[in-house]
């Protein structure tokens, strides 16, 4: 009330920020975004040969690491760089809805301080010009004034610092989603397209450890 009509913009950025924030803590929850032992499952079933549709419309509905799963086992019988390039396609849309109203967010914000100056601006004027009227008058009434317009600028940095704070940290989130979801899809494109033979033969030479050559004695020759 003591902010003037220039506070209604900044109450309503205000429950709009309230609103991204509590639906982006529930929607981008860990155990929802990447379910525990998800990869392991699904890599199970391609082994098994558990792949029919039922179980892919499942894997999904039910989480964005299990779209981009899903995705992949969709294409399975076709070459690796096709499988890959669906995995990116659909890992596109996924972050895309992950980083959604994440935007609007970053725009309160910034424009937060902003609204809250042009408060404070329209105050100083509104009182400045009823000091050319009727003359300075109190100068207590003047300091109040004052202070009744800079509430706008406090109230507009109460706003922006937290959404700004926020912003950043889910957008840190969505990023580390992002890297866990491709070591997944990796993981599941590696059993895909890599015949058993050759996945095990990797492995063995992974793990052989190396020889080095015995020493030749001096003169040896």
């Amino acid at each position: 009330m003591a902010g003037g009509w220039a506070m209604v913009p900044i109450l309503i950025c205000s429950a709009i920020a309230l609103t991204i924030v509590l639906e982006r803590c529930w929607t981008l929850r860990r155990q929802s975004v990447l379910p525990p032992g998800l990869g392991d499952e699904v890599r199970q079933w391609a082994r098994s040969g558990q792949l029919d549709p039922k179980h892919l419309d499942t894997l999904a509905s039910g989480s964005p690491l299990g779209e981009l799963l899903a995705a992949a086992l969709t294409v399975r019988r076709q070459p690796r760089e096709i499988i890959k390039e669906r995995i990116e396609d659909t890992g596109r849309h996924v972050i895309h809805r992950m980083e959604r109203y994440l935007n609007t967010l970053g725009t309160i914000a910034l424009i937060g301080p902003l609204l809250g100056l042009f408060g404070t601006v329209i105050g100083l004027i509104r009182m400045f010009m009823e000091v050319m009227a009727g003359g300075i008058g109190d100068p207590a009434k003047m300091a109040g004034g004052i202070g009744e317009a800079l509430i706008c600028t406090a109230s507009g940095l109460t706003v922006a610092i937290p959404a700004y704070v926020l912003h950043r940290y889910f957008r840190s989130r969505v990023a580390g989603y992002c890297v866990e979801m491709e070591k997944q899809a990796t993981a599941l494109l590696d059993e895909l397209t890599l015949s058993p033979a050759a996945a095990t033969a990797a492995a063995s030479a992974a793990a052989r450890p190396r020889r080095t050559p015995a020493p030749t004695a001096p003169g040896a020759g």
